[in-house]
């Protein structure tokens, strides 16, 4: 009973949930971001599959969160996100403390519990803080929740040490911790890495153990049991949901979507350089500065002392993240920061070995200090600045960066392109963060369903071709053995004379045009021979542009790219209308490119001089 009570919530505990929790909900994207955005949320309304490895346990949870009667369903799924970030501070928290109950502190009972509250709360804090996991919490991504259930399974592994040395084992925290990790595959499979690490924490605490055969059987089949969630992707996929990629309703199609076959790596050489590049996506002085890898290391030489199990535990897992990530997968260099989310699990570990490691040396310092008879409020005080001194830093040097709340870019980029498309048009689309906000703007929220959506590298999947029903004529003269441009190219020839086929900006600069150049429509393009004359810019007046412009957050790369893509577009566009001799409207498209771009404004003046328009600079006052 008292190893349980220790599990329950106290008000540090609340501080360590309540605290980021708030941050994280103050920070919160409104609605889609870029990248997997788009395509994670329309899985999980719809309850169907997304990208390999399918992700099972998240979308189930956060499934509930979008029966919530708040914002939109991209907002009820950030929300889920949000908190289980929180979750996973507060996992950081029980960390903290379980691994100082073992640290002396002073003979003073209240000061003692007092400074190792403040040490976990410290922790948890600057998890929260931290660039990942702060950047994963304001929209939706899996792997905070794969750090909840982390800590979840180390806090549960370190009271069965407790109970170990006290003579009163409880083999049914093994029981626990492989069910969690047969779970945790259905967040990602990420979570293989760090069951060497937990097997070595056992057997570091109690080495006769791996002759246990019985307990290590039920072990693996509770891991199992855990492991069944992955059910859920041919059960869906049987059912013939919507968003359901890879198909895996049967077993073939199953494990390539479990192992990931769709994603295959080009061998390539490897070099010194790219070593580097690749251990650098684990980089603790990003996450937690300087200071805190030097904390790192007094973490690790306090569990030297007090805790070599899970100390064990934290390089084993490390040395296989990148056996595994760097050794095995070698990404090549523009893959490079794909990998650094997989890290997720590791920082939280590096925010326990932190505020470890400051309560050892707090420790030290009290050791050498002449213990007063009685600590007074100067002592609390001045422990609290030492443990919440550096969260703070770290919160005012990332704030900047990761406060998403005004972030509507995607959304908007998304409402922009399908909201200028023809009635029962064809877009194809190329990259994910072109395709995938338009998946959830259609499958959720049921805008333009009259307009099919084939995505181009996909073509050459069958499952894909079966989430376009209305084109299956068109798929049934393509060979489905052609590469996926090949089969572009003939859709275009089969669908232009019956429907509006159009191009997304991407597909217009990814393939090699030999023909004729695709004809401008605003942001879209019409490509092969289309019967569209040219533009005369009023398909712009349909576009959202006001909330565009950065205000209060940090553009990410595809955010970038798609800020861009409006303002080249629209640049495009008022040079061929000045061309033409409408000056006036490529006048006013001019200055609308000076308000998203204010540095391109040489290159706005260069071209109202060419064409003789006003001088203009481009924003309004």
């Amino acid at each position: 009973m008292k190893q349980i009570a220790r599990l329950l919530p106290d008000p540090w505990s609340g501080l360590a949930f309540l605290l980021p929790f708030s941050l994280y909900l103050w920070c919160l994207a409104p609605s889609i971001t870029f990248y997997d955005s788009g395509e994670f949320i329309t899985a999980v309304d719809l309850l169907g599959s997304a990208h390999s490895p399918g992700y099972p346990l998240f979308l189930l949870y956060a499934k509930p969160f979008t029966w919530l009667p708040l914002g939109s369903i991209a907002f009820r799924v950030n929300l889920a996100t949000a908190v289980s970030a929180a979750l996973a501070c507060l996992g950081c928290y029980h960390l903290v403390r379980a691994l100082l109950e073992v640290i002396p502190l002073s003979e003073h009972a209240a000061f003692t519990r007092f400074t190792r509250s403040m040490a976990a709360l410290s922790g948890a804090l600057l998890l929260a803080v931290s660039p990942r996991l702060w950047l994963q919490s304001n929209h939706d991504k899996p792997y905070p929740l794969l750090a909840a259930l982390t800590a979840l399974m180390v806090v549960l592994l370190l009271r069965w040490k407790e109970s170990y040395r006290a003579g009163s084992e409880q083999p049914a925290w093994w029981y626990a911790v492989a069910f969690l990790a047969g779970l945790a595959t259905g967040i990602h499979q990420t979570i293989v890495l760090l069951l060497p690490g937990l097997l070595a924490l056992v057997l570091v605490t109690a080495p006769g153990t791996v002759l246990r055969f019985r307990e290590w059987l039920l072990s693996c089949a509770f891991l199992l049991m855990g492991g069944m969630v992955q059910l859920y992707l041919p059960l869906r996929a049987a059912a013939q949901t919507r968003q359901n990629w890879g198909d895996p309703s049967a077993l073939s199609r199953f494990l390539w979507h479990l192992l990931r076959q769709g994603y295959p790596e080009t061998p390539h050489p490897r070099d010194l350089p790219l070593l580097l590049k690749q251990l650098g996506a684990f980089s603790i002085p990003h996450e937690f500065g300087w200071v805190g890898l030097l904390l790192v290391a007094a973490g690790c030489w306090a569990c030297w002392k007090m805790q070599r199990a899970f100390l064990a535990f934290c390089l084993i897992s490390l040395v296989c993240f990148w056996l595994v990530i760097v050794g095995h997968f070698n990404p090549q260099t523009e893959s490079i920061f794909l990998t650094e989310e997989f890290y997720t699990p590791l920082y939280l570990l590096a925010a326990a070995l932190i505020s470890s490691g400051l309560y050892a040396l707090a420790a030290r310092g009290v050791a050498a200090a002449q213990s007063p008879q009685q600590y007074g409020l100067q002592h609390f005080v001045l422990i609290s600045v030492l443990f919440l001194l550096m969260p703070l830093f770290q919160f005012a040097a990332n704030l900047q960066d990761q406060d998403q709340h005004r972030n509507y870019l995607a959304q908007d980029y998304a409402v922009n392109t399908l909201r200028s498309l023809p009635e029962e048009a064809v877009l194809f689309t190329w990259g994910d963060s072109g395709a995938f906000p338009l998946w959830y703007l259609q499958g959720v929220e049921r805008l333009r369903e009259d307009v099919d959506l084939p995505h181009i590298p996909h073509l050459v999947f069958a499952w894909h071709r079966q989430e376009l029903p209305r084109l299956a004529p068109a798929f049934a003269a393509v060979p489905s053995a052609a590469v996926a441009e090949q089969q572009f190219a003939e859709l275009v020839r089969q669908l232009s004379p019956v429907r509006p086929v159009l191009i997304d900006f991407s597909t217009r600069y990814s393939i090699n045009w030999q023909g004729r150049l695709p004809l401008q429509y605003g942001m879209l393009y019409w490509p092969g021979d289309s019967p569209m004359t040219a533009s005369d810019g009023d398909e712009w007046q349909l576009y959202a542009l006001h909330r565009l412009q950065p205000d209060g957050w940090l553009l990410d790369a595809d955010s970038e790219k798609a800020l861009i893509i409006h303002a080249y577009s629209l640049m495009q566009t008022a040079e061929d209308l000045a061309r033409r001799g409408h000056g006036v409207t490529a006048d006013r498209l001019l200055t609308q490119v000076g308000r998203l771009m204010p540095q391109w404004q040489e290159s706005l003046d260069q071209l109202r001089s060419r064409y003789a328009l006003p001088q203009q600079k481009g924003m309004e006052p």
